[in-house]
Parts: C-alpha cells; structure tokens; sequence
C-alpha cells in the first residue's frame, strides 16, 4: 500500500488537497471518484520528495512537530503496537497536512517491507543523517521505543535551545532596526525641512550644523544608492562564501575573532558532543557516529576537524587525543572526552560536555546583550544630542544677533 498526494475539486466546486492510502494510482483514482472528487492532481508521496531538486522545494518537518512526532512513535511503540499501526495512529491526529503526507509515505514504504530507517531516508529533508542512523541502530539492538524517545529528547532540547536564542535576540535587532530607521528618517526627511530656513538666512553655520546638513544631503541624494550597494554586497559576499575555499577562510576567521569565537566554538562543540553522545549512546559504531556528528557542524573548519579526529581514531588514537590535536575544542570538553573514555561512559560525559557548553553559550549570550543594548541606547542618545544641537545653535546665534 502506497500512500498518494492529491489536488482535486468537490461537489462544491471548491478546490481541495490531500493525503490518501491505496495499492495503486488506479485504485486511488477511483476512491477519489467514488467519493465525489473530481481529479485535478495526483502523485505518490515518495516521488514527490524526490522529484523537488531544489531546497527551497523540499518540505520538511519543523523541530517541534518533529520532535513530538518521535516522542509519540516511541510511546506507541512501548505499547507493543508494530510500527506502521504506530505511524497510522499518529499520522491521524495530526493537523499539519505537510507533516501527515510524510508520515503516511514513510509508512507506505514500511508496508512494503523496508524498515523504518530505510523509509525515512526517502524524506532527507525531513529525516537527517542524524535521525537515520539512530533510529537504525534501535532497530538492531531491539530497543527501538527507547532509541526513538531519546532521540525525541535531544531534538526537542534541541529546538529549545534555538527557540532561546533566537528569542534572547529579537529586542536587539528590532531596537537597532528602529533606530537607524528613525535616524535615516530624520536625516533625509525632517532635517531638510530644518536645515533649508539657515540656507535663505545665509551666514556662517557651526561646524556640527555643516556636519549635518551635509549627512542630510547625502542620505537624500544617495540613499537609494547606498542601500543598492549594501545589498549588493551582502548578495556577493553570500555567493562568494558558497565557494569551498573562501568559506573555510572565513570560517577560520570566526574562530580567531574576539567574543565572536567562544560562540563559534561553543555552539558547535555543543552540537558536536550532543550528537555524538546519543549515537553511541544508542549503539552506533564510534567512527560512523564521528562521521554523521561532523556533518551537524555549521562551522567547516570544526568539521574538517572532526574528520580529521575520525581518521585518527580509526588508526589507534584515542578520541580526546585526536580532538586536542586540532586545538579548536574547549580544554573542558577535552577532559569530559578523555575522563569517558577511561571509565567507559563515553556517552555520559559527551552529554554533560554538551550541557557545559550550552550553559557557557546561555550565559554569554546574556552577558553580550546585556552590554549591547545601554551601549546602543547610549549611542543613539549621542547621535540624537547631536542633531538637536546642530539645530538649536544656529538658532541661538540668531536670537544673539536679534538682542
């Protein structure tokens, strides 16, 4: 049984979509037809992951419904339910039609007598490596409700740890995007007004009031220019680091810039740990688990590192002895490796590296934006002293000259 993706018109006339669970197209054709569709569109599920060549056109599963989508398989599957009753039940309580169509191919593909990790690797975009090779390695210990709630952790801190970030940084982009909002504003719209009554009255300007007048006209005149340039330049820098080796360049840049480094290192070291520590913890071999934790990594200088930690540990070295030897590692998570691997709690101590990180990132977070943001109000408080002192000491001369 094939599960089918379908666009088709109802007795109302009213165009609708959805997901539809048949041995054939010709048999899921006349299910539509007998329930009074007319058939506009119809594709299998699988192919149509498939035939999406470009990123942008894969459709994939957030890290929430992910998440929720695992914990739930894994507590079905704990119940003693096989897997595609398990993937059938889920699937149905759903909301999401996007993340039902997945879960209904990766089931149709189980009915035909793959596994589950081989039916999530038709949906990469949804399913990484990551995933794949977990859920793989639960299906050969047996353990698989277990691997699959652990993996539905992990993603779900994961997520969270993201959601965070990316929450502790929405007040400092939106106040410094309203601030140079207001100050291009007052520039190019309000000065002008100002600043043309000191033209008519002719005479010797202060200094800050040539200053300003003269950012005023440039922003007037070229504004439309410098922002054409601006994007232009973000466009070309973005394309130029698509290219492997200016991209290692500057990847390595990163990891030498002040403050800039620890949160390159410590996100990624996070990362690096937390995914390495629940693939061995679930049986994953060391060197496979080396290989799919690298490709976790955002920074490609780490994970040329990791690589090169791989074919070390394939030749005898120890993990934390090839880690060091690349020296992008913190000293803490060197040890945890090291104390680990001694004990025989690799797993353990890759975890708590992970914690260590996140907590160090978390809290240099905190402390970076909490200098940022007095430090920006403190600036955009100077430049607006300045325009109203460009403007009020002209008048002040005036009222001099008047007396």
């Amino acid at each position: 049984m094939a599960a089918f993706e379908y666009k088709a018109i109802n007795v109302k006339c009213q165009t609708v979509k959805g997901t539809i669970e048949s041995d054939t197209v010709k048999t899921a054709r006349q299910q539509l037809k007998n329930n009074e569709l007319t058939l506009l569109e119809i594709e299998e599920v699988h192919k149509k992951e498939h035939s999406s060549k470009s990123p942008l056109l894969v459709q994939r599963i957030n890290m929430r419904q992910l998440a929720h989508i695992t914990r739930q398989l894994a507590a079905l599957l704990g119940s003693g339910l096989s897997i595609d009753e398990a993937l059938g039940i889920t699937a149905k309580q759903l909301d999401s039609a996007k993340a039902k169509r997945i879960l209904l191919g990766v089931r149709s593909r189980i009915m035909e007598g793959q596994s589950l990790a081989q039916a999530c690797g038709a949906f990469p975009g949804t399913f990484p490596p990551l995933y794949r090779a977990t859920v793989e390695a639960g299906e050969s210990s047996g353990k698989l409700d277990q691997v699959l709630q652990r993996l539905a952790d992990y993603i779900g801190d994961k997520g969270q740890l993201h959601s965070k970030l990316q929450m502790a940084m929405i007040y400092p982009v939106m106040l410094t995007s309203v601030s140079l909002l207001v100050v291009i504003g007052l520039l190019a719209y309000v000065v002008p007004e100002i600043t043309s009554v000191f033209d008519k009255m002719g005479g010797e300007l202060p200094t800050i009031t040539k200053v300003l007048i003269a950012c005023s006209d440039f922003f007037k005149n070229y504004g439309l220019m410098l922002l054409a340039l601006v994007i232009g330049l973000a466009l070309g820098a973005n394309a130029l680091l698509q290219l492997p080796e200016p991209r290692m360049r500057f990847h390595y840049l990163l990891l030498n810039m002040p403050v800039v480094s620890r949160f390159a290192k410590g996100m990624n070291t996070a990362r690096f740990t937390r995914t390495l520590a629940i693939l061995t913890n679930s049986g994953v071999e060391l060197l496979q688990a080396l290989k799919i934790s690298s490709q976790v990594l955002t920074n490609n200088a780490m994970q040329k590192a990791v690589e090169t930690a791989a074919i070390k540990v394939r030749e005898g070295q120890s993990l934390n002895k090839a880690m060091e030897a690349s020296g992008l590692f913190p000293p803490v998570t060197i040890h945890l490796v090291a104390s680990g691997e001694a004990s025989g709690q690799l797993p353990k101590m890759l975890a708590s590296a992970a914690d260590d990180q996140e907590r160090d990132i978390q809290a240099l977070t905190e402390m970076t934006l909490g200098l940022f943001e007095p430090i920006l109000i403190l600036f955009m408080g100077l430049v607006v002293l300045a325009i109203v002192l460009a403007i009020l000491l002209p008048i002040f001369e005036m009222n001099q000259l008047v007396r």
